[in-house]
């Protein structure tokens, strides 16, 4: 049986079920600036906030970042940051089994420190957290969870990646992980192309019932 020495997990719709929450803030962006483009909110997901300007607002759009970024400073300072069920469980039965578990995320420093002040017990749950200040490429790339496995020193086929966003499931395809695909944002049929195995939640998974799908 193959070993999984290392998690690597997404923040938002993976560790958090925030996602609803910000559709409902970007979908409020989206309509304002770019009521041309519907659905706009929901191609973005997965993306840096970097990606997001660079893309949509750009040009003469570019002057309004700034107020941007204060809502949603704004908005992150009273989210819920609610753990996907059972994620609490399953990330202390992995840690338990000597697995090191690792965010890595698209999120910048100033949103984690709205997480830490809202969840004091959550750096706790991690040997590691990597946010965007730490990559050179965003997701799709594979840059981002190539460091999380280089953090620990293993190789990408010892770490299991858990996502949500296309953009993210796509990364952790590139890096030659093993994926595990959240239906928190996106269905099961649509992700199913992306990922290894697809779960709603972490109810009833543990670090046994991980090693044998990672070694189906």
């Amino acid at each position: 049986m193959k070993a999984i020495k290392a998690a690597l997990f997404d923040l938002d719709g993976v560790v958090f079920d925030t996602e609803k929450q910000y559709t409902v803030f970007w979908g409020e962006q989206c309509r304002l600036y770019h009521p041309e483009h519907s659905g706009l909110e929901h191609e973005i997901k997965g993306q840096t906030l970097d990606q997001i300007y660079e893309h949509w607002w750009s040009g003469d759009l570019k002057k309004e970042r700034a107020v941007i970024t204060q809502r949603l400073n704004d908005f992150e300072a009273q989210m819920a940051f609610e753990y996907v069920e059972g994620f609490e469980h399953f990330v202390a039965d992995l840690r338990a089994h000597g697995v090191k578990t690792a965010v890595v995320t698209s999120s910048n420093q100033p949103k984690m420190q709205s997480v830490f002040r809202a969840r004091k017990e959550f750096q706790q749950l991690f040997d590691a957290i990597l946010t965007s200040e730490d990559f050179a490429e965003s997701k799709p790339s594979p840059d981002c969870y190539l460091k999380g496995a280089a953090r620990f020193s293993l190789a990408p086929s010892e770490c299991v990646v858990f996502e949500d966003s296309f953009n993210g499931l796509k990364s952790g395809r590139a890096a030659n992980m093993f994926v595990v695909g959240l239906t928190t944002t996106n269905s099961e049929e649509s992700i199913k192309p992306l990922s290894d195995v697809q779960i709603a939640n972490y109810k009833g998974l543990s670090y046994d019932s991980l090693v044998q799908l990672f070694n189906a």
